[in-house]
């Protein structure tokens, strides 16, 4: 018997909603998520100074944010020995893979545990997905 998994999409969110997704995605905690989010960029991109980050949801109930710019990134994590090239919707899932970790790490809240889950099904699917899951290991 074959199992078919159901392909995740994504969908960025038009700029007019923006102001609703962290604060339905991450409840009271918003301010604090979208903080480790930019840290965390900082942190795996020692060329990161800010800039415009796009947001996407998820078909599964998930999201997660990426920066704007198109070009390729260069991420280390000297904790678990990572450098290579990734995308920048790849760099913004790992980044916001990293703050959902951190976050639920300091809340203990289920909400965001869950939403930690969700992001990474969609890593599993995403075309950088080894990238993604070596960085995070």
């Amino acid at each position: 018997m074959t199992m078919t998994q159901d392909r995740i999409t994504s969908a960025v969110v038009p700029e007019e909603l923006r102001l609703n997704v962290l604060p339905y995605y991450l409840g009271r905690h918003y301010l604090t998520g979208e903080s480790y989010v930019y840290d965390w960029a900082s942190r795996l991109d020692s060329s990161y100074q800010g800039g415009l980050w796009h947001f996407f949801t998820l078909s599964n109930g998930g999201f997660y944010m990426a920066p704007a710019k198109a070009s390729r990134v260069h991420v280390r994590w000297h904790l678990n020995g990572y450098s290579d090239m990734m995308g920048a919707d790849a760099f913004g899932i790992t980044v916001t893979l990293f703050a959902l970790c951190h976050l639920a790490e300091k809340t203990l809240d289920d909400a965001i545990i869950e939403r930690y889950h969700l992001l990474r099904e969609f890593a599993v699917q995403h075309v950088e997905s080894a990238n993604i899951l070596r960085a995070i290991d």
